[in-house]
């Protein structure tokens, strides 16, 4: 493939981590303590979430690539983001689709440690395993410990600090949860907007390359994470969370490995750098149209273990 150069420096990817920190902070305002008691007592949508993530979602993507006989380097671009862990934007469109934000969080807080070993692992397995990328597989390395403060600073302090205000201040949750949701979606609209025109010239150029491989990879990993929950068991609310937990990847970790070990890879900068514009846009689409759907059933089941 002919090279590829995208706008995304490692400023603008700074920038991101601190937009998505204070937006972290909004989320956590309504979560407490008694949430995560509940998962530790009841782990199986944690569980199940995480299986799916890094099991099902990295094995089917290799055997879609393989049996598709996708380009080598843009098959590669789609099992590098299908091995990296769920992206923060996931726990505020569980927020905004009224889903199980304790198990979007509880995911995204587990699967980002995890990623220092996973990532790499899941990534050098599948494209070993698929025939047509093997011969392109360099070796890969990544530094854990600045991975896990990278994710401490974006996800854990922000977490742990919208507890503590929630709590110090209970009824401010549902003052600015309204305002705050607005403003979510609009921030998320708008990083997806300045992505697309930074880049417009290159997305536009390549658009048959890519376009429709991240459209219908995002599609199966929204797919996989609902039916697989359903399946499961899983009340509607959980269903909600794994499903965009498991579709919306963190791009900015998938891009910072891309430019740091494969600056030269065309096509994966092409996979990752669009995934990041269009799992905001479906993962949007998908929260709103929930936020509009009651959770009967969920209650329900919630009101059912209660009382048990």
């Amino acid at each position: 493939m002919d090279p590829v150069s995208l706008d995304f420096n490692h400023e603008t990817l700074v920038a991101l981590n601190v937009m998505i920190a204070i937006m972290m902070f909004g989320v956590s305002l309504e979560l407490k303590p008694d949430d995560f008691k509940r998962i530790a007592r009841n782990p199986k949508a944690p569980i199940i979430g995480l299986v799916l993530q890094f099991l099902i979602l990295p094995a089917a993507t290799c055997a879609a690539a393989w049996f598709l006989k996708i380009d080598p380097m843009l098959a590669m671009g789609m099992m590098l983001v299908a091995s990296c862990p769920g992206g923060t934007f996931s726990n505020i469109m569980t927020w905004v689709a009224r889903g199980n934000v304790a198990v979007s969080v509880s995911m995204t807080a587990v699967s980002s440690v995890a990623a220092s070993v996973l990532t790499p692992l899941n990534f050098a397995l599948y494209s070993w395993v698929n025939p047509y990328t093997r011969p392109l597989l360099t070796e890969i390395a990544m530094d854990p410990i600045g991975l896990l403060l990278v994710v401490i600073m974006v996800l854990g302090v922000p977490l742990v600090l919208g507890m503590l205000v929630g709590g110090r201040f209970p009824g401010l949750s549902r003052k600015v949860e309204k305002p705050l949701r607005l403003f979510a979606m609009g921030l998320m609209l708008l990083l997806a907007a300045i992505a697309f025109f930074k880049n417009t010239d290159q997305f536009l150029q390549h658009f048959n390359l890519f376009f429709f491989l991240v459209v219908a990879h995002n599609a199966l990993a929204l797919f996989l994470g609902y039916w697989g929950a359903k399946l499961s068991g899983l009340p509607p609310a959980d269903c909600r969370a794994i499903s965009l937990e498991v579709g919306i990847q963190n791009g900015a970790l998938a891009l910072v490995i891309i430019f740091t070990f494969f600056p030269n890879a065309s096509g994966m900068l092409l996979i990752a750098g669009f995934w990041g514009v269009w799992h905001l846009v479906s993962g949007i689409t998908l929260s709103t149209y929930w936020s509009r759907r009651p959770l009967e059933a969920s209650v329900q089941t919630d009101q059912i273990q209660n009382k048990a």
